[in-house]
């Protein structure tokens, strides 16, 4: 039973992201540029990458195998990291904060705009989490030279 509440959570909280939760920008860069000022723009906040999943190349591969034929991405990874001393202070202020960690962004090519990069990530509750917000970006904004 805690398994069934917990994958519905899960799944709730997944679905209760939309556009408005978003902080994106768009840039002309391609999508490798991008992603290699992103490594190095957490790499240079003293930060360590966890896990870069590569969401587009995934949904492509098994289109097929859902009963699908859309190609939703020409490129899509999400990078998650995570910081100690700002996790520190946003789970010291509220450990349920914990929630929230690691941190990701994404970065993406839709195949109606193939000349535009995406990148961006979900926005935080007011608080303590803001910081994170402003953290992830600074990442995002130093990754595409907006900083």
């Amino acid at each position: 039973m805690k398994r069934l509440l917990a994958t519905l959570a899960l799944t709730f909280a997944a679905s209760a992201v939309s556009a408005a939760d978003l902080i994106t920008y768009d840039t002309e860069q391609s999508f490798d540029d991008v992603t290699f000022g992103l490594e190095n723009a957490i790499l240079d906040a003293g930060l360590v990458i966890d896990h870069v999943s590569h969401t587009g190349d995934m949904l492509e591969r098994t289109k097929g195998d859902v009963g699908s034929d859309v190609t939703l991405f020409l490129n899509a990874d999400v990078y998650s990291f995570c910081s100690a001393k700002v996790s520190r202070e946003v789970m010291e202020a509220d450990p349920m904060n914990i929630v929230f960690c690691p941190y990701t962004i994404f970065v993406m090519v839709r195949p109606d705009r193939p000349d535009v990069t995406t990148i961006g990530f979900r926005t935080f509750p007011d608080g303590a989490m803001k910081s994170v917000e402003a953290l992830l970006n600074g990442i995002s904004k130093t990754a595409i030279g907006l900083d």
